[in-house]
């Protein structure tokens, strides 16, 4: 028995996230299906991230364990024949028995795109959300230092959420523009559910001057979803990738680099 590591990127329209559910195809039903019916065993997957319905990844992980004889670095190529147009693992590698991409500690870098123009871009309907009244981006990078560190982000989460502990630490938060294209890039030692989604939809209100950046302050202290801004929606968002390791050595996490995980 051996366990494998996959990178995995995916557009997420289609699917009703990441997680198994009985009523929607999603991301991790499709890789248990088609992994199992390539090894001709009962094969389920744990993933890193369980991304939400209509979210994008370019480097979510995912492991399994598996009986098969052909080589962690050839699946890749393998499953790919078999998966559908919007999903392709990136990368395949045998990792320790004991590697868990949830419980290992893990910087996992979002961003999330907005369209600020008066008109829709057929191109870019599908991973980006479009907004058309006019953002103020210095607004929103006034904004940004406030998330930095740790703190508790109760107020940038779902009410549903499970988590045992509501504290995170945010490393990076970053809007950028490019035209009519800005990017709110984060980059941290883990998320909330809906919590990247919440910070980019109060981002956007006091970039369209519905509140001041010097409110997030309070809006961290009260603990209370009520008191920060709406969730974003979810096709704005995109799982760019996640090191494991420390969160100096990170630069760009397109791809994984597993440090002592990996199998020597």
């Amino acid at each position: 028995m051996k366990r494998i590591l996959l990178v995995v990127a995916y557009d997420g329209t289609n699917y009703c996230g990441w997680q198994v559910q009985k009523n929607g195809e999603t991301i991790e039903g499709v890789l248990n299906r088609e992994l199992s019916a390539l090894f001709g065993e009962e094969i389920q997957v744990i993933g890193a991230s369980r991304t939400d319905s209509g979210v994008h990844a370019l480097g979510n992980v995912a492991v399994f364990d598996t009986c098969a004889r052909m080589p962690a670095e050839k699946l890749s190529y393998a499953l790919n024949s078999r998966l559908p147009e919007d999903i392709r693992i990136q990368r395949s590698l045998e990792v320790e028995a004991d590697f868990h991409p949830r419980k290992c500690a893990c910087t996992k870098y979002y961003e999330y795109r907005i369209l600020n123009r008066e008109f829709e871009l057929p191109s870019q309907r599908l991973n980006t959300y479009f907004y058309r009244r006019p953002l103020d981006v210095e607004r929103m990078r006034t904004a940004c230092p406030y998330f930095l560190g740790e703190h508790d982000f109760k107020s940038f989460c779902s009410i549903h959420t499970q988590a045992e502990t509501t504290v995170r630490t945010i490393y990076r938060l970053e809007v950028k523009q490019e035209g009519d294209l800005i990017r709110i890039s984060v980059l941290g030692n883990g998320f909330l559910y809906n919590m990247v989604r919440i910070i980019a939809g109060t981002l956007i209100q006091i970039g369209g001057g519905l509140r001041e950046p010097e409110e997030v302050p309070a809006m961290l202290e009260a603990l209370d979803r009520q008191a920060a801004g709406p969730t974003a929606p979810a096709k704005g968002l995109t799982l760019v990738g996640m090191e494991y390791g420390f969160p100096d050595t990170v630069h760009s996490v397109t791809s994984i680099t597993l440090h002592d995980a990996q199998k020597s």
